[in-house]
């Protein structure tokens, strides 16, 4: 079932965004060669605290999940896609980073997420991340009044395949409000003109995920959480909460 959200209500969900884009800047800042992941952790955890807010990962159960994720950001390193969980590994020359956030706040829940590399950065890793921004910004752009859920699916796809990458399927954006995940489910590739009308009220997480090496295969690592490439290439991950309103898209984990 989706819930249409009051004109007050996404303000209230603005708010919960604008945690989440706070904490991922703070993250991006720190980050660093040397810097490990469990730090990265920390950094997002104060900026949540100093604005009251809880945390939509931390305990977080799904039922494909083995154990609860233990942390408040997702940390996927080079040929992991999603889901990586902070560890006390260090950040290396190069690491092509994907950092996923989210905050609850007053009772409404925020998600984003963002790509970046640490310290020299390989050309093909920056056409990567910039791929996956633009991808975003696609679905981002189809995410108006009188399209369907499968514009944007397509908007995402389209882009992610005309450059060539792998789109790991069975993960997507989601619908979001009171929880992180409610309906509807959000593609990265579908058809125009097919699944659920769009209409003002409805707040969606956009998430291209793309697969680096072309094919859409991946695997769960044995921490029960991770998915990586089965081809060991890189990934890269783009997301925001956006809410669907008759003035068109409005990204609510901006700055």
């Amino acid at each position: 079932m989706v819930e249409l959200k009051t004109d007050t209500q996404m303000d209230a969900m603005r708010e919960a965004g604008r945690v989440v884009a706070r904490a991922l800047t703070a993250v991006r800042d720190h980050a660093a060669v040397g810097v490990s992941l469990l730090e990265l952790d920390e950094v997002a955890r104060e900026v949540l605290a100093e604005a009251g807010a809880g945390s939509p990962f931390l305990h977080y159960r799904p039922s494909f999940a083995t154990t609860p994720f233990p942390a408040v950001i997702c940390a996927s390193v080079n040929d992991a896609i999603v889901h990586g969980i902070p560890t006390a590994d260090r950040l290396r020359d190069g690491d092509l980073v994907s950092i996923d956030c989210g905050a609850l706040l007053d009772g409404w829940a925020g998600d984003s997420a963002i790509s970046f590399v640490v310290g020299r950065a390989r050309p093909e890793d920056v056409t990567l991340v910039e791929t996956a921004e633009r991808a975003l910004a696609a679905g981002i752009e189809a995410a108006v009044v009188g399209n369907r859920i499968g514009d944007i699916a397509h908007a995402v796809g389209r882009l992610c395949r005309t450059a060539g990458y792998g789109i790991p399927q069975d993960f997507g954006g989601h619908g979001i409000g009171r929880k992180m995940h409610e309906d509807p489910g959000v593609p990265n590739e579908g058809r125009q003109g097919r699944g659920m009308p769009l209409r003002h009220g409805m707040v969606l997480a956009i998430e291209p995920m793309l697969i680096g090496g072309g094919k859409d295969d991946y695997h769960e690592a044995p921490d029960g959480w991770t998915l990586r490439t089965n081809d060991g290439s890189r990934a890269a991950h783009a997301e925001h909460t956006v809410a669907i309103t008759d003035a068109g898209p409005r990204v609510l984990t901006a700055l």
